[in-house]
């Protein structure tokens, strides 16, 4: 690795008491080595999503479990976890094959957000809840200075619904594609299909953010094409 395991405890704001921990969340299956960091960000994945949600639903004392779910949803998800990690210069940190690393490894989004899931999760098993709240949540805020529905998410399926009916006196239409990866983390493919005609395509970790991300690259298309 380019800088030592303590220059990312600095800028983590946390020292690990057992490095060995840190380097499991760190190791890429494509390392292989007898561990890897799957099993921590099944682990932190669940810690952030109550981290999150607990954190809007105090920061939001008036907005319904709707808009506070679209919020977690906003930040909960790769491109959230990514950024996060960018933030903290996490990929040069990787421990990775060096296939993978030739392949552009440091930089895949997916690989990003679940390294940084992984530390939080090694966080949480060290040193608890609360010390994974201060670290996550100001991570959220220096990246996120503007957290609101508005700032954070864009319906875009209603903006593509009114564009199509528009335009073309029809509504879209959302297919599941592919699905793949474990039960616990499982991606899903959909494709936007208007007039009988394939739009865009797009991959989340749920169906409605696959649709909001495939709507999203459609309405792109549409009013370009306009």
């Amino acid at each position: 690795m380019s800088k030592k395991i303590e220059d990312l405890e600095e800028v983590l704001g946390y020292k690990f008491k057992n490095n060995k921990l840190l380097i499991e969340a760190l190791t890429h299956k494509s390392h292989k080595q007898p561990y890897d960091n799957e099993r921590l960000e099944f682990l932190g994945d669940a810690v952030l999503d109550l981290i999150v949600g607990e954190y809007l639903f105090f920061k939001f004392p008036k907005s319904d479990e709707g808009s506070l779910s679209k919020i977690r949803a906003s930040l909960v998800n790769e491109d959230g976890f990514e950024k996060l990690a960018r933030s903290i210069g996490l990929g040069q940190h990787i421990y990775l094959s060096n296939a993978e690393e030739n392949n552009g490894g440091r930089e895949k989004a997916s690989l990003l957000s679940n390294a940084f899931e992984a530390v939080m999760g090694a966080i949480y098993l060290e040193s608890g809840l609360e010390r994974v709240r201060e670290i996550a949540i100001a991570l959220i805020e220096k990246n996120h200075p503007d957290i609101s529905l508005d700032s954070l998410f864009r319906d875009f399926k209603t903006t593509l619904q009114e564009l199509t009916q528009a335009r073309f006196g029809e509504t879209p239409e959302y297919i599941v594609v592919a699905s793949r990866g474990p039960d616990h983390k499982k991606e899903f493919e959909v494709a936007v299909i208007i007039e009988n005609k394939e739009y865009a395509r797009a991959v989340g970790k749920s169906k409605k953010i696959a649709q909001q991300e495939a709507a999203a690259v459609a309405v792109k298309l549409l009013k370009e094409a306009k």
